[in-house]
């Protein structure tokens, strides 16, 4: 479950402010309602995944081939 600030908040800063938990959330919540997104929504949705590109991507939890997971501690 999601616990930071909500999109009011959010909306008021700059992108790079943003933490990766935040642009995680948001990019996979605009994901499911991309369909539904107005013209505002879909420019939201642009910035948010050109700053997680800027970022170098999201760091992923999952295993992999290359890599194992790390106990993560909230």
């Amino acid at each position: 479950m999601y616990v930071g600030r909500d999109m009011s908040e959010l909306d008021m800063m700059n992108k790079k402010d943003w933490k990766d938990s935040e642009l995680a959330y948001f990019h996979q919540s605009f994901q499911q309602i991309t369909p539904y997104l107005n013209e505002e929504g879909v420019t939201i949705h642009r910035e948010i995944i050109k700053e997680i590109e800027a970022r170098g991507g999201l760091k992923s939890g999952e295993a992999s081939y290359e890599r194992g997971t790390a106990p993560k501690v909230d």
